[in-house]
């Protein structure tokens, strides 16, 4: 595990995560770049026996710390935007590594990826591919293609996540998609390079993926006997992790029945985990400032802490579930009641978790668990808050990643006067 109790202390390795927030403040993600090393290797070696490249998706944690790591282990990059594939690059990792996905992709990003080099763009739409085309054409470039089909699959998992429905905005239809391909083959400035889905997110299930490689192979099949050679195919991510009492499969068990259907084909096999590989790696540190016990005739004793929605969105957005912890023993004037975890903001869904059984003090430090996933990157400026500061823990070392923002830093975006 990422981060263990060690003398009654809540560490990162040989880190104490006290120390951390003594030298740091709160509120502050902490990454673990062991928790995150670990996961990777576990999923490469799960595939270890199929042609298949690892694409982190970016989305799910950005920060340049975490995308050089992500480079060092060997990862290549998923990415949704024309700022992730800026940062990417910052990061220090080849434009070459990157599959750009996404519905909205503008003329400028598709330009970016074009003259940066990119190893693909996943086309999500006709008019989509047309825009591609003409600015290849424009640029003289050409533009490595693949058709991001939406299989009709159901993930199982939160509506706001799941991404392989029909109802939902994302790919084009099997028979579309092989219309499209058809298309990028004969165009001069566009080559057909894969097929590719993405059904969901913290997907627990194998069978949603096995479900919709079969419906990609399928389409496979029908292009090759057109003589359509493509070079990959992409499952996308979306793998599960534990954040309470979840099971999600093991990969090597996706991995092993991945290989049979495959069956020697050809085709490298692409897969985009995000939240698989820094979920779990991730905490958030949080100070208790204040607390409301409840009275006899009220269900909710509140604990309001200095970290808020803004920080960590998903429990409001999804109401998704994070363990929460002391990070060190309780003193002897701590509190134990069933407590509302809440931040600062004036919304009623502000809050990081309800019902957690604590003993609790003002000034007390709490680690809110599996933060390193979808934590960071949705925070915002909500209330004129600035976000967070990240820390990365290597081995017996710890390093702010990105500084806290202050209020001069929102400030230096606007201004008041009406000149200029």
């Amino acid at each position: 595990m990422a981060f263990q109790l060690q003398g009654g202390a809540l560490c990162a390795g040989p880190v104490s995560l006290a120390r951390i927030a003594e030298a740091v403040g709160t509120p502050t993600y902490v990454y673990s770049a062991d928790g995150i090393s670990a996961q990777y290797r576990r999923l490469e070696a799960a595939f270890a026996e199929v042609p298949a490249e690892i694409c982190y998706a970016v989305k799910a944690n950005s920060n340049l710390g975490v995308l050089r790591l992500m480079n060092e282990l060997g990862a290549g990059f998923d990415i949704v935007s024309g700022g992730e594939l800026q940062r990417v690059v910052a990061a220090g990792a080849l434009p070459e590594t990157v599959v750009f996905s996404g519905v909205g992709k503008s003329e400028a990003e598709i330009n970016l990826g074009l003259k940066l080099g990119i190893r693909c763009f996943n086309v999500e739409s006709a008019a989509e591919l047309q825009r591609i085309a003409r600015q290849a054409e424009r640029l003289h470039r050409i533009a490595p293609v693949a058709l991001r089909v939406n299989p009709d699959v159901d993930a199982r998992t939160h509506p706001y996540i799941a991404t392989g429905l029909k109802e939902n905005k994302f790919g084009v239809e099997a028979s579309e998609a092989a219309e499209l391909l058809v298309e990028a083959e004969r165009h001069p400035w566009l080559e057909a390079s894969g097929l590719a889905c993405h059904i969901g997110s913290q997907v627990e299930r194998v069978g949603p993926y096995l479900e919709a490689l079969d419906r990609l192979l399928d389409l496979l099949d029908q292009l090759e006997a057109s003589g359509i050679e493509l070079g990959h195919i992409d499952i996308g991510g979306g793998f599960g992790v534990t954040y309470q009492d979840e099971t999600p499969f093991e990969p090597r068990e996706l991995a092993t029945a991945a290989k049979a259907r495959l069956n020697g084909r050809p085709q490298t096999l692409v897969l985009e985990p995000g939240r698989f590989l820094t979920a779990n790696a991730g905490v958030l540190l949080t100070r208790v400032e204040y607390l409301k016990p409840g009275k006899k005739d009220s269900q909710h004793s509140f604990a309001v802490v200095d970290a808020a929605m803004n920080d960590l969105l998903r429990p409001a957005l999804y109401q998704s579930w994070h363990r929460v912890e002391r990070v060190l023993p309780a003193g002897d004037d701590a509190l134990t009641a069933c407590w509302d975890i809440v931040g600062p903001i004036c919304e009623s869904g502000d809050f990081l978790a309800r019902q957690r059984e604590l003993a609790l003090a003002p000034g007390d430090l709490l680690a809110v668990r599996s933060a390193g996933a979808y934590g960071m990157a949705q925070s915002s400026n909500y209330n004129a808050r600035g976000r967070p500061a990240e820390v990365l823990v290597e081995g017996d070392r710890f390093r702010v990643v990105r500084r806290r923002e202050h209020i001069n830093d929102q400030l230096a975006l606007e201004r008041i006067d009406a000149d200029g």
